[in-house]
C-alpha cells in the first residue's frame, strides 16, 4: 500500500491524535534534552514507564478539554486557548502520575516547566500552518475567477461574513464601507475599510467591484432603506446577510447570503414583547387554531407550538394546506400533540364534534375570505363563510368553556365599504356582543395587509416581475399599511395575553406605504429598472376598493393598552336580540340564496355601510393623528 493511500485510509480524527501524541512525546525528549544539555555532566535516561505515563495522561488530558473536537482547517483562537490549557493540566497531571510511580525521579522540574511550552509550540503551529496553508490555497483560485465585491458593514457579521468568503472561490472581498469613525484607516481580516456608507457609490465605482454584500443583520428598518438606496445608486447587484429575528427564528442561517427583501425594507424594528405572559397564556394549553393553514393561521400554529402548548388542532378546508402544516409541525415539534380537522368553519355539526372531542382552552379564528374584489359580488359566500363561519365557531367554543377566543379580523371591518369588510364587521359585533353572554373570553384583533400572505400584493408583483412585467396598480395615490406575517403573529399572541373580554384590539401598524413605491422598490430589488424595463400600469380603483386604510372608526376612540404596539378600541354596543335575529334572519336567507333579504340584514346590522361602489378617501383616521394618551 502506498503513503498516500495509507494516509487516505486512516481516520482524520485517528491521525490527529496520533500526531498530538507524538508532538507530546517529542515535547517531553526535548524538553530533558534541553535541561540534561545545561547540565552535561548528569546522566540523560528515561526510566521504564515514564513515556507511557505522560502518553496516557496527556492523551486523557486532551480527551477531556475536547481538543480533538476542533477542525484544524478552522484553527482559530479559542483552539489555541483549548491547546493551552491542555498543556498546563496535562504537565500537573504528569508530574502528579509519576511522582506516585517513582517520586520523580530522573525528572527534574525543570522539565515540566520546559515540556507545556514546547508542547503548546508544537500542537498549535502544525494547526495555524495547515488553516494558512488551506487559506493561501483557495486565494489562489480566487484569483482566477472570483467575484470582487465590497461588504457594507464591518462590525462582527462583516467581519466573519469576510472570513467565510475567504474559503469560497467564487468571492474575492476588497474591503469595506462603514459609518464608525473609530474604523478610519483599519483593516479587518487584510482587507481595508475604504469609507462611508454615504460614500457607497464612489467607492464601488473606484475599486471596481461587482457585487455588494450588506452585513447589517441588526439594523433597523429605516438603516437598511438607507443603505438599499445607496446601493442603488451604484447599479451594481447587491446582496444581504439575513435578520438577526430571522436567525433567532429559525427561518435563515448566519451564513447565508441572500436577496434584500421586500420584507427587509417594510418590516418594523424589533418589537418588545411581554413573553412571559404570552406562555402563561400558551404553554401547557389545549389550542385550536382554523384556517391553521393558511398564511396567518400557519404561522399562529408554528409560534404556538414553540411555546409549548400542550396539544394543538388545526381546522383547515384546505386539504393541501392541512397536510403541508401538518407535516410541516410534526416533524419541527415532534413532542406536540397535533390533530388536522378538515372541515368548513360554516359546518355547524363539524364544529361541535371536533370542540367535543380536543375540547381547547384558547382559540384563534384565522379562517376567512379577505380578497375585497372577488367577494364583492359573492355576498353570500362571504357572509355565510366570514359572519355565519364566525357564529358557529364561537357559539362551540362557547359550549365546551374556551376560556379565550381571538378573532382575526381586518381593517377593512373599519366603516366598511366593501362586501369583505361588512361581513367580517358583522363577525366583530357578534363576538363583541356574545362576550357579555358567556364566560368566554372573546376579543378582536385588526390589522392591515401582510406582506407576501397569500393572494397579497407582493407575490403578484413579484410574478409579474419574474415575467417581464407589467406591474399594475389600481390607482399612484393608494396606499396601504403592512405588517410582516411573523411580526403580526406575535402581536395577537400578545393580545391574548392582555385581553380581559369583549375588546377590539389594532396593531400599530406603522406609516402607510404607498403601492406604486411598493412596485418601485420590488421591480429595483430584482435587478430591473421601473419604468423603462418593467412598466408600471394604473388599472383603476375596483369595487369595494379603498384609496387609503382606517384602523379605527371615528366613534371607536382608540386608548393605549400596556402594549405599546397595540390599541383598544371602545365598544359600540349592539342590541344582543336585535343582533340573534338579524343573524338567524340573514342565515335562513343565505339558505335559500336569497341575496336582496341578506343585503336587508346586513344593512340592519350596519346602517352606515354603503353598497354605493364610490371610493371615499376622506373618511380616514390615521392611528398617527390623535395622542392616544388624550382618549384615556
Amino acid at each position: 500500500m502506498s503513503l498516500r493511500r495509507l494516509v487516505g485510509f486512516i481516520h482524520p480524527r485517528i491521525a490527529v491524535v496520533l500526531h498530538d501524541l507524538a508532538m507530546a512525546a517529542l515535547a517531553w525528549w526535548i524538553a530533558k534534552l534541553l535541561r540534561y544539555a545545561l547540565k552535561p555532566d548528569e546522566i540523560f535516561s528515561f526510566r521504564l514507564f515514564e513515556f507511557p505515563i505522560v502518553l496516557l495522561v496527556q492523551g486523557l488530558i486532551f480527551r477531556w478539554t475536547g481538543l480533538y473536537r476542533s477542525v484544524w482547517r478552522f484553527a482559530s483562537l479559542p483552539d489555541l486557548w483549548n491547546i493551552a490549557r491542555a498543556v498546563v493540566v496535562g504537565s500537573l497531571f504528569i508530574g502528579v502520575s509519576l511522582f506516585l510511580y517513582n517520586r520523580l525521579e530522573g525528572v527534574p522540574r525543570s522539565v515540566l516547566v520546559l515540556y507545556p511550552l514546547l508542547l503548546a509550540a508544537l500542537l498549535g503551529v502544525p494547526r495555524l500552518a495547515y488553516r494558512y496553508w488551506k487559506d493561501s490555497r483557495n486565494d489562489l483560485l480566487q484569483n482566477q475567477v472570483a467575484k470582487r465585491v465590497l461588504i457594507v458593514g464591518a462590525d462582527r457579521a462583516g467581519e466573519v461574513l469576510s472570513r467565510d468568503l475567504q474559503r469560497d472561490n467564487r468571492y474575492g472581498v476588497v474591503g469595506f464601507v462603514d459609518d464608525n469613525p473609530s474604523l478610519r484607516g483599519a483593516s479587518i481580516n487584510g482587507h481595508p475599510v475604504l469609507g462611508r456608507f454615504d460614500q457607497l457609490p464612489e467607492v464601488a465605482r473606484e475599486v471596481a467591484v461587482d457585487m455588494l454584500l450588506i452585513a447589517l443583520p441588526g439594523a433597523s428598518t429605516a438603516e437598511m432603506r438607507r443603505v438599499v438606496s445607496l446601493c442603488d445608486a451604484t447599479d451594481l447587484p447587491y446582496r444581504t446577510v439575513p435578520r438577526l429575528e430571522d436567525v433567532v427564528a429559525g427561518r435563515a442561517q448566519f451564513n447565508q447570503i441572500k436577496e434584500v427583501a421586500i420584507e427587509d425594507l417594510l418590516g418594523r424594528d424589533t418589537v418588545e414583547l411581554d413573553w412571559t405572559a404570552i406562555r402563561e397564556t400558551l404553554s401547557g394549553r389545549r389550542v385550536l387554531v382554523t384556517g391553521g393553514g393558511g398564511s396567518i393561521g400557519s404561522e399562529l400554529c408554528r409560534q404556538v407550538a414553540r411555546l409549548g402548548a400542550q396539544s394543538l388542532t388545526v381546522v383547515e378546508q384546505s386539504e393541501y394546506n392541512l397536510y403541508r402544516i401538518s407535516q410541516e409541525l410534526r416533524a419541527d415539534f415532534p413532542e406536540l400533540i397535533f390533530d388536522g380537522i378538515l372541515a368548513n368553519c360554516g359546518d355547524e355539526a363539524a364544529m361541535r364534534k371536533a370542540f367535543a372531542d380536543f375540547r381547547p382552552q384558547v382559540v384563534f379564528h384565522a379562517a376567512a375570505y379577505k380578497h375585497v374584489p372577488l367577494l364583492q359580488d359573492q355576498l353570500r359566500t362571504a357572509f355565510r363563510n366570514n359572519a355565519l363561519g364566525t357564529r358557529t365557531v364561537a357559539d362551540a367554543a362557547c359550549a365546551v368553556g374556551v376560556e379565550c377566543f381571538v378573532l382575526i379580523s381586518t381593517d377593512k371591518a373599519v366603516n366598511p365599504t366593501s362586501v369583505m369588510g361588512a361581513c367580517k364587521r358583522v363577525a366583530e359585533i357578534y363576538c363583541q356582543n356574545l362576550d357579555a353572554h358567556t364566560a368566554t373570553r372573546f376579543m378582536t384583533v385588526r390589522f392591515g395587509n401582510v406582506l407576501d400572505s397569500a393572494g397579497s400584493v407582493v407575490p403578484l408583483f413579484r410574478r409579474q416581475i419574474r415575467e417581464g412585467g407589467p406591474v399594475t396598480v389600481t390607482h399612484p395615490e393608494i396606499s396601504r399599511y403592512f405588517m410582516t406575517i411573523p411580526e403580526a403573529c406575535q402581536l395577537i399572541l400578545q393580545t391574548a395575553s392582555i385581553g380581559k373580554g369583549g375588546e377590539i384590539f389594532a396593531l400599530d401598524m406603522g406609516e402607510p406605504v404607498k403601492i406604486r413605491d411598493l412596485a418601485e422598490q420590488m421591480i429595483r430589488l430584482a435587478g430591473k429598472k421601473p419604468g423603462s424595463e418593467i412598466p408600471i400600469v394604473y388599472t383603476g380603483l375596483r369595487a369595494g376598493e379603498k384609496l387609503f386604510e382606517e384602523l379605527f372608526h371615528p366613534l371607536e376612540n382608540y386608548s393605549a393598552t400596556a402594549h405599546a404596539k397595540i390599541f383598544l378600541a371602545q365598544h359600540r354596543e349592539v342590541s344582543w336580540e336585535l343582533l340573534q335575529a338579524m343573524l338567524c334572519k340573514a342565515a335562513e336567507a343565505a339558505d335559500v340564496f336569497n341575496e336582496e333579504e341578506l343585503r336587508r340584514c346586513v344593512s340592519s346590522l350596519l346602517p352606515s355601510f354603503r353598497w354605493s361602489e364610490t371610493v371615499h378617501p376622506d373618511n380616514v383616521v390615521s392611528i398617527r393623528r390623535a395622542n392616544p394618551e388624550s382618549n384615556e
